[in-house]
């Protein structure tokens, strides 16, 4: 392959990783579809091609396509054992945040969201919200009519904006962040009211169990995620013999949103990322499997990380 095809593809790399990984919500599987694209573009006959953005983008989208409907992926998912891989702020993974719509996009929430999704409507909504593609265009890359990425778009909106209570809006950083220490604060002190009040009345949670337990854990009243957390942020020698050691605790930005890392020796052992609205956490997600925490460890080693909020939990 000569070099103009080679650097052609590189050019679009990020952008297709980024495709990807809103598409599947994994970072690891999101590299492996874009190397398969690029076994595809070394095959074909590239005089043909009159787009290359255009064609390696059907291509990737429909690789992920694939993916979604592969046997083991619906298993996986129909049995509720999947969460969104977390990306570290800064990632190239995370793609185009130029407006709050493409933001909102990437977030853990609105990516879990997507799992209520046809694998065709979360390519239409992605395509579109993220990616700003012209039904036009949807249409072409989806091989289906433009009336259909119509429908698509207004179906997968609708579920997504109901089940978010109506979207979120805008965070203040200095505001969430606000908010997230005096979370963990209050769920490291044992302060049960303190939690609950800061938690919205209809808020979630969601946990992987450390990867042990084989499918989700939720929790859905504010009671009942005040207790989960005030015995999950309660250090004990249990838990640091889990992790290995005693792991510092850092505030982050996590696909967009606010959250605590637990780090130790240079490894991510577990992240807690929070939806927030009104000044108010609306949703939690605890995410500590090692297979979901890879990419962002490296991410973190590269990271030149503020003062964290406890220097040994």
């Amino acid at each position: 392959m000569d070099s103009t095809a080679t650097d052609r593809f590189e050019a679009g790399r990020n952008r297709l990783a980024s495709l990807a990984y809103r598409l599947l919500g994994s970072a690891a599987d999101a590299e492996d579809i874009v190397q398969d694209a690029w076994l595809h573009w070394q095959a074909a006959d590239r005089r043909r091609i009159e787009v290359p953005q255009a064609w390696l983008t059907k291509v990737v989208t429909n690789l992920c396509l694939d993916r979604l409907r592969s046997a083991h992926v619906r298993r996986e998912r129909t049995a509720g054992a999947w969460l969104p891989e977390p990306l570290l702020d800064g990632d190239p993974m995370l793609g185009p945040a130029d407006s709050f719509e493409q933001r909102e996009a990437v977030s853990l929430a609105v990516l879990t969201l997507m799992e209520r999704l046809s694998p065709v409507a979360r390519a239409v909504y992605v395509l579109r919200e993220a990616f700003s593609y012209s039904h036009t265009e949807i249409a072409e890359i989806l091989d289906i009519t433009e009336s259909a990425s119509h429908q698509h778009l207004h179906r997968a909106r609708r579920r997504i904006t109901a089940a978010h209570r109506g979207g979120r809006g805008e965070v203040d950083a200095a505001s969430a962040r606000k908010v997230v220490e005096e979370f963990f604060a209050a769920a490291s002190s044992g302060r049960t009211e303190r939690l609950v009040a800061l938690l919205t009345d209809d808020a979630t949670a969601i946990s992987d169990g450390a990867g042990l337990t084989g499918t989700l854990l939720r929790y859905d009243t504010p009671q009942r995620i005040a207790a989960i957390a005030r015995a999950g942020f309660n250090p004990t020698p249990a838990k640091r013999r889990f992790a290995g050691g005693t792991p510092t605790v850092h505030y982050a930005l996590v696909n967009g949103g606010s959250a605590i890392l637990f780090v130790l020796g240079g490894q991510v052992v577990g992240v807690v990322a929070f939806d927030i609205t009104g000044g108010r956490i609306a949703a939690v997600h605890g995410i500590a499997a090692p297979t979901r925490l890879a990419r962002i460890t490296r991410a973190w080693r590269q990271h030149e990380p503020d003062t964290p909020l406890i220097t040994q939990w």
